[in-house]
């Protein structure tokens, strides 16, 4: 999954939903570094990527894309699974998606000495092009690939992706809804194992 999913599925912990959103930047054991919360976060970030990689939806959702973007296609659904989340946002959640995103930018302001350096350069830009309010419009969607692409030097050609997002639209949108609704279930189940095991 993407950062919106990521910072969702963290529940209302401020130090979760860090962990979680940072933990791509965090390699091996070097989250025993943070303080306990953050580490609940970055191991539930894990558990949500070790399943939805697994996931046989996600899967099929993939291999629409596997064709024209091999290895790159798995990225792509994480974007594309970005842009149903917020586009549905009220079925999730009962603040206005605006707000919410609004209130998780402050919250990097405020731990932002908790961000790994990579974070932190990267979110002034985050904050600036409102990526997480413009993951609902395919717009903002196209805005993402092409960053993606350029990050990959050109060859990816994750900016096309679009075409396929706008071609079988109505089926990533009913395979998105039917996995989220399983993934917010392993979520919360995995949350609670997590934080028995790391309790102080």
């Amino acid at each position: 999954m993407n950062f919106l999913a990521h910072i969702y599925l963290s529940g209302n912990n401020d130090l979760v939903t860090i962990g979680n959103f940072i933990a791509d930047g965090i390699r091996g054991k070097k989250y025993v570094t943070y303080p306990k919360e953050v580490q609940i976060g970055i191991l539930l970030h894990r558990e949500i990527d070790t399943y939805t990689d697994a996931h046989p939806i996600v899967r099929q959702s993939t291999k629409r894309l596997h064709k024209n973007y091999s290895h790159y296609s798995s990225v792509i659904v994480d974007i594309l699974y970005d842009h149903f989340l917020a586009k549905n946002w009220l079925q999730y959640s009962t603040i206005p998606l605006a707000i919410y995103v609004d209130r998780f930018y402050r919250l990097l302001e405020q731990h932002y000495e908790l961000l790994p350096e990579k974070t932190q350069h990267m979110m002034p830009y985050m904050i600036s092009g409102n990526w997480l309010l413009n993951y609902a419009h395919i717009e903002g969607i196209q805005n993402v690939l092409d960053g993606m692409n350029r990050r990959t030097n050109y060859v990816s050609g994750m900016d096309k992706a679009t075409r396929e997002l706008k071609m079988y639209y109505q089926e990533f949108e009913q395979e998105f809804t039917q996995f989220f609704n399983a993934l917010k279930q392993h979520t919360q189940k995995k949350y609670l194992e997590i934080e028995k095991r790391i309790a102080p």
